[in-house]
C-alpha cells in the first residue's frame, strides 16, 4: 500500500498539532501518546442513514518500533448524504492502561462520534475510543481530507484488523 504527499502531509500537519497540545496539557495521569494511526478509505455513495466503506491503515509508534499496517471498515449511522472518491484520516493514538502495546494491540472496535463534510474537497473529525478492553482512544479527533461531494454527521463504528508489519 503506498501512500501518497496528500496523507503524508496531513499526518504532519496533524502530529504537529497533536505536539502544540500535549505540551500544553501534560499532567500525571495524562494519557500517553503511543503514535499516529494513519488510514485510506475508500470511496462510496452515502444511503441517507448510513455508511461502510473499507479501509487500510498504518500506525507508527512514537518509540520508533516497526510500523504496523491495519485494515478494517468504518460504519457510520446518521445523516449520510452524496459520495467521496476515497477519504485520508489521521488520528492521534492515546492510552492510559497501555504504555508499550504488544504489535497488532490496536485490533478491535471503537465507537464515537463522526462529521464530515466534502464539496470538491472537505474534512471531517471522528473521535472515538476502543480497541482490547476499550484502553485505546483515537484522540482528541482525527483529521479527515476526502474529494467527492458529501455531507456525514452521526455515530461512527470502526473495526479494525491487524494486518502485520508493514514492509515498503
Amino acid at each position: 500500500m503506498a501512500f501518497n504527499f496528500s496523507t503524508r502531509l496531513l499526518a504532519a500537519v496533524f502530529s504537529g498539532a497533536m505536539l502544540l497540545m500535549a505540551g500544553t496539557a501534560a499532567r500525571a495521569d495524562a494519557p500517553i501518546r503511543l503514535g499516529l494511526l494513519t488510514c485510506q478509505v475508500d470511496g462510496g455513495v452515502g444511503r441517507i442513514l448510513s455508511s461502510s466503506r473499507r479501509l487500510s491503515c498504518i500506525f507508527e509508534n512514537v518509540d520508533g518500533r516497526p510500523i504496523e499496517r491495519y485494515t478494517g471498515e468504518i460504519r457510520r449511522i446518521g445523516i449520510d448524504l452524496g459520495s467521496t472518491s476515497y477519504s485520508d484520516i489521521a488520528w492521534g493514538v492515546f492510552s492510559v492502561a497501555t504504555p508499550n502495546p504488544a504489535p497488532g494491540a490496536l485490533a478491535g472496535n471503537y465507537a464515537g462520534l463522526s462529521a464530515g463534510a466534502s464539496f470538491g474537497v472537505g474534512i471531517g473529525a471522528n473521535a472515538l475510543v476502543g480497541g482490547f478492553g476499550r484502553s485505546f482512544a483515537l484522540q482528541p479527533l482525527s483529521v479527515e481530507a476526502s474529494r467527492g461531494f458529501n455531507l456525514a454527521v452521526g455515530v461512527a463504528q470502526l473495526e479494525l484488523v491487524a494486518a502485520g508489519p508493514y514492509r515498503q
